[in-house]
């Protein structure tokens, strides 16, 4: 069968952890996927309405995470870091159970997700994958912040870049094929926080479970977190790890080009909701051809499989 075929994961794999914000046990199986039926939530602690779908069009908090709803109010949050990690393998099809309101945040990145599913393997189908091809430039504006996406020949590029204050995380930018380029150091970079921040991020009832195990701290000009940062650009590898998580929203991997500054999970959804908002402005292709790059998994991954 072709690599270009949907996949889903060949065994159940399990994870338990906290969630960042609800400090709330969790415990997570991953479980394998007929083609065509795509990314789903099952909150396994509820007995009705209880499978959720990571669309665009579900996102109902971007506050410091991505959270999804369905019709009946049911949520999942913190799903970014699971989703980058789907996007990256080339996962197409998976049954998500999860006994509790958030994804674990284990390491605060993709890391825990990346390995296990790597060492448990693929299952290919014979149904061709789809992919979303932009046709026409979208941008979306808040503030001095700003996303755009724009067509590309094969590849789906992120140009992101970060501003701060903090002399240590200053202003920090890289740019990514996801198809083509090595993403370790994308997948690896945790998430992080200013200490300063800390106490308020807390009065509205988030990171509840955030811990120097899951975070990056920066106080001043020090680094909190024993053993430093992973990468140079770890602070920026991590939002471009969140802007792939959230493009996977889309509901398959994508063809494009993508241009960030300052942005998060907010400006991401918002761009994709102006992309679908007109049916010219993509195209929903199915791939049956044997020579497109890396059959639209990262490349470095791909060896780590073989």
């Amino acid at each position: 069968m072709s690599l270009l075929n949907q996949k889903t994961i060949k065994d159940n794999i399990t994870f338990q952890g906290v969630g960042l914000h609800s400090g709330k046990l969790v415990n997570l199986c991953l479980k394998k996927a007929k083609p065509d039926s795509g990314i789903v939530f099952k909150r396994v602690d509820l007995k009705n309405d209880n499978l959720v779908i990571p669309n665009f069009s579900n996102v109902s908090n971007t506050s410091l995470n991505t959270t999804i709803s369905n019709h009946a109010g049911v949520t999942v949050s913190t799903i970014e870091h699971l989703m980058g990690a789907l996007f990256g393998l080339g996962i197409d099809n998976v049954l998500i159970e999860i006994d509790n309101e958030e994804v674990p945040i284990l390491d605060g990145s993709a890391k825990e997700f990346i390995k296990k599913i790597l060492l448990t393997g693929f299952e290919v189908s014979d149904k061709p994958i789809k992919i979303i091809k932009i046709n026409k430039k979208i941008e979306f504006k808040h503030g001095d912040r700003f996303i755009s996406i724009e067509p590309s020949k094969l590849s789906l590029d992120i140009d992101f870049e970060l501003i701060y204050e903090n002399s240590v995380i200053g202003n920090q930018k890289n740019k990514i094929n996801v198809y083509e380029d090595d993403l370790n150091e994308v997948f690896e970079s945790r998430t992080f926080c200013l200490y300063e921040d800390i106490e308020a991020i807390k009065k509205i009832g988030l990171a509840k479970g955030g811990s120097l195990d899951n975070a990056i701290v920066v106080k001043d000009k020090t680094i909190l977190n024993k053993n430093g940062l992973r990468n140079s650009k770890e602070f920026v590898n991590h939002k471009i790890l969140d802007c792939i998580g959230d493009l996977f929203t889309s509901g398959y991997r994508m063809i494009g080009s993508i241009k960030c500054s300052q942005g998060g999970h907010y400006l991401t959804n918002q761009v994709l909701r102006k992309v679908f908002s007109n049916n010219e402005n993509f195209s929903i292709i199915e791939i049956q051809e044997r020579n497109l790059p890396s059959t639209l998994i990262n490349r470095s991954l791909l060896r780590s499989i073989a």
